[in-house]
């Protein structure tokens, strides 16, 4: 069997098993007395992980290069690290509700990969001149690891809101910001209840009038404890994982400058990809900021983070897809 072909069955059985495995995440979901599925889960996503490895590197011998170069390559290398993130989130959080959000998106990565893309960009190619480069493994492979790591964070911080239902609820996780800023809005809204009570109290007491504090009336029902704790492991997870990746894009950009100096002759040119590259950059910098230094918590942040998972896809793909520019080169134009 020739390298080609042995690409072809590894690249449609990475699809296969990702599919396999998103419904046995989404059956241990719907029927939680069955344990065994979510290991029956992890172990399927391990097989893709392992399976889309052995591509890269088949492609690694083919070309004498990185495999890095095309889009078919970079979306298999951003599914891989999509599921070796999983991986460590799943073994973080001890939930398999972290596979039913995380294995359509590996599973939706590799379909359009191995099923769309035409064979002529599957195929390797030379490497074009400006990627002929010690950077493009450093570079490029940090910026596709920060990807998938911010697309896991940013698809748990999505299930968080799909488990609370939208609601703002109080978490007690060690993601909870504790600062000095929380702790005031916490005392200012005690004293603020306090006053509001003490109030009332005089109101229904002026004139004889009695007045009924009746409490407020949600249109939807309060969370269980579980949905509560899953809850709060979701937003915990989110939070760690971001904050994995924020780094990681960081490291990626100020390489891509470094070589971009070296390849064109300047650091920065607001390219599109480089545009918004620091668009992402600074989505996240905001959602970490608002978590650390503000005190935010719960659904503030995870809106904040679903936001920048459409915004990562905007500058992975949707760039190349809607307009020319300096990476565009081996894509789509």
């Amino acid at each position: 069997m020739d390298l080609v072909k042995f690409q072809n069955l590894l690249d449609n059985a990475s699809f296969g098993i990702l599919f396999v495995t998103m419904l046995i995440y989404w059956a241990g979901a719907a029927f939680p007395e069955l344990p065994y599925l979510s290991t029956l889960g992890t172990t399927g996503m391990a097989i893709a992980n392992l399976t889309m490895a052995a591509l890269l590197g088949s492609r690694w011998l083919e070309a004498g290069y990185f495999p890095l170069s095309n889009l078919y390559e970079s979306l298999f290398f951003l599914a891989w690290g999509v599921t070796a993130i999983h991986l460590i989130a799943e073994n973080m959080s001890k939930s398999r509700l972290v596979g039913v959000a995380t294995s359509p998106v590996a599973m939706g990565i590799t379909a359009f990969a191995a099923l769309s893309l035409p064979p002529e960009m599957q195929a390797s190619a030379p490497l074009v001149p400006a990627l002929k480069s010690n950077w493009l493994m450093m570079h490029v492979s940090v910026m596709m690891l920060s990807y998938a790591t911010l697309m896991v964070g940013a698809v748990i911080a999505i299930a968080f809101l799909i488990v609370t239902r939208g609601q703002n609820v109080e978490l007690k996780g060690s993601s909870v910001g504790t600062g000095s800023y929380r702790d005031r809005i916490k005392q200012l809204s005690l004293a603020k209840a306090q006053s509001s009570d003490d109030s009332s109290s005089v109101a229904a007491n002026h004139g004889n009038v009695a007045v009924l504090n009746l409490p407020k009336t949600t249109t939807q029902p309060p969370l269980s404890p579980e949905r509560l704790n899953l809850a709060d492991t979701l937003d915990n997870i989110s939070y760690r994982i971001i904050g994995l990746g924020f780094p990681l894009l960081t490291i990626g950009i100020i390489a891509g400058a470094v070589w971009a100096n070296e390849a064109w002759g300047s650091y920065w040119s607001w390219d599109p990809k480089e545009t918004w590259a620091f668009i992402t950059w600074l989505v996240f910098a905001a959602y970490l900021h608002a978590r650390i230094t503000r005190g935010w918590q719960g659904k503030k942040p995870a809106m904040l983070a679903a936001t920048g998972f459409v915004v990562v896809w905007i500058c992975y793909l949707g760039v190349n897809l809607l307009g020319k520019g300096l990476h565009s080169y081996g894509w789509f134009f």
